[in-house]
This record gives C-alpha cells, structure tokens and sequence, in this order.
C-alpha cells in the first residue's frame, strides 16, 4: 500500500468480499497507518518496524537473565530502568537511528 487511496480501493474491495469488519478497523486506522509519511522518506522503513522495540525488549530480557530470581519488584524495576537509561544514553550520545538534522525537521 502505496497511499491513502490504495488503502480505501482495498477497504471497498473487503466490503465487497463481506469483510466487514476488517474493512471497519482500516477505515477507522486510516490515516493511523499513513502518519510515517509525514516524515522524510528515507526513515519510513524504520518508522512502520518495531525493531527497536524488540531490541531493547530482547536487551532487557537478556540482562534480567544472568539475574536469574529477583528479591522484589522494586529490584527488577532498579534493573529494568538502569538499563533503560544505558540504551538511552547509548542512543543520544552515540549512533542516530533517524537522523533528524540530516533531513531538515
């Protein structure tokens, strides 16, 4: 899908196919799922993944590991936050996943 128009000739299409509701949630999401266009094009294919959020799922998940079992909550989220804020900093200070001054925003 291209465009907002390729999506509505799709949403017509499932109404004619009696997928009534699947055409619903794309008519009530539409402009949702154009909203990466709004920025520069060449940081479209890192806007529609969530590869980030599965990296940083998969960092936590592998620090929290050699852990193993928690005293407490508080102690997990001590952990999760800690390393949240190293994945931050790594990202402000070091390399760009979109590089904003590049395109002009």
């Amino acid at each position: 899908m291209k465009s907002v128009e390729d999506m509505q000739r799709l949403i017509q299409e499932m109404e004619r196919e009696d997928l009534k509701r699947a055409a619903s949630t794309c008519e009530r999401y539409i402009h949702d799922l154009y909203n990466y266009q709004s920025f520069p094009e060449k940081h479209w294919k890192r806007i529609k993944t969530t590869n980030i959020l599965e990296r940083v799922n998969k960092e936590l998940k592998r620090r929290s590991r050699v852990v193993g079992a928690f005293p407490n909550e508080r102690s997990l989220i001590r952990l999760a936050v800690a390393i949240l804020i190293d994945i931050n900093e790594e990202w402000l200070t070091g390399r760009r996943y979109l590089d904003m001054e590049e395109s002009g925003l």
